[in-house]
């Protein structure tokens, strides 16, 4: 499949906040195929390896649920920002993603926000 920079930035939008990277998922992940996921994913990940942020929030506010091609997206974000010497967290989580995490054991991997905000102060940056 040929890249398609429309692709990412329709399922996924990223701001930064000074040296944070808030990554923010489309509710339509939810329904999109293992290989979209993994294409889209590649290419936002793309120009943050490019310019490393000094943490990455993923904020999951609009998303229900994901499966295990979006954990894989979420692992591929982790090893980028520890191979920085950094954190990645996630932000509006909501229970049904809890309890995945929980049950996948994530949980204790990153750390839960209720807001991308409350991520951001969390972590030292700033709106």
């Amino acid at each position: 499949m040929a890249a398609d920079p429309d692709l990412a930035q329709e399922f996924f939008q990223v701001k930064r906040h000074g040296d944070i990277a808030v990554i923010t998922p489309s509710p339509q992940v939810e329904n999109l195929p293992e290989t979209l996921i993994q294409t889209a994913a590649q290419m936002v990940l793309a120009p943050l390896k490019e310019d490393p942020p000094t943490h990455m929030i993923v904020d999951l506010s609009g998303v229900r649920y994901f499966g295990s091609a979006f954990i894989t997206f979420l692992l591929r974000c982790h090893i980028l920002v520890k191979k920085q010497g950094s954190e990645l967290v996630l932000a509006g989580v909501n229970a049904r993603i809890r309890e995945l995490l929980r049950t996948t054991a994530l949980d204790t991997l990153w750390a839960l926000y209720d807001s991308s905000q409350e991520a951001v102060e969390a972590l030292g940056g700033s709106d």
